[in-house]
């Protein structure tokens, strides 16, 4: 789950909270005082450090008086995908902007094999929003999608004359993030 920044300045100005107000109810181990001011702030201008948990998520919706499927994006991530950046991002790119329930049916008729994994990555975004009752499909929205190269994994191939050619196995890194939307 991560902060939705946008929605959380929005909701700032709509309950009148100061940044003040949202880094005292932030405040825990390792965060206090100006550091926990100068979180809110980055947590604000869009930059996602230090990290924003859960718990700082719940306790700022409780002191905005919203909900927190309302201010976050539940995100999954499937790492080490066995299948190069550029396929998987043929399929990302077609379930980018659609409704869950819209892109789950493209993935699960789609022949591409990184559909596999990008079905359990939206899955999984979709276990994150249950959880916080975000769980009308109808109203989630894929709003982030992304696919990253990962580690090549490096294998040879004997040839003749005692040679070897290197056989380079591509990985990939799925992210999709789902939004609560009206």
């Amino acid at each position: 789950m991560r902060l939705n920044s946008q929605k959380l300045k929005q909701a700032a100005q709509s309950a009148g909270v100061g940044v003040e107000e949202l880094a005292a109810a932030v405040e825990r181990t390792g965060l206090t005082g100006k550091q926990a001011e100068k979180a809110v702030r980055n947590w604000m201008a869009g930059r996602d450090h230090p990290r924003c948990k859960a718990a700082d998520l719940a306790r700022m919706a409780g002191v905005l008086g919203v909900q927190v499927k309302d201010i976050a994006r539940f995100v999954s991530e499937v790492r080490y995908h066995r299948g190069s950046t550029q396929k998987a991002r043929l399929v990302a790119d077609m379930i980018r902007g659609k409704r869950f329930d819209q892109a789950e049916q493209i993935l699960r008729f789609s022949p591409k094999r990184a559909s596999v994994n990008v079905q359990k990555c939206l899955a999984a975004a979709f276990a994150e929003a249950e959880e916080f009752e975000a769980n009308d499909p109808a109203r989630l929205v894929v709003a982030e999608v992304h696919v990253e190269e990962g580690p090549q994994i490096k294998r040879f191939r004997p040839k003749d004359r005692g040679r070897a050619h290197p056989i380079l196995k591509q990985t990939s890194h799925i992210t999709i993030g789902l939004e609560e939307r009206a």
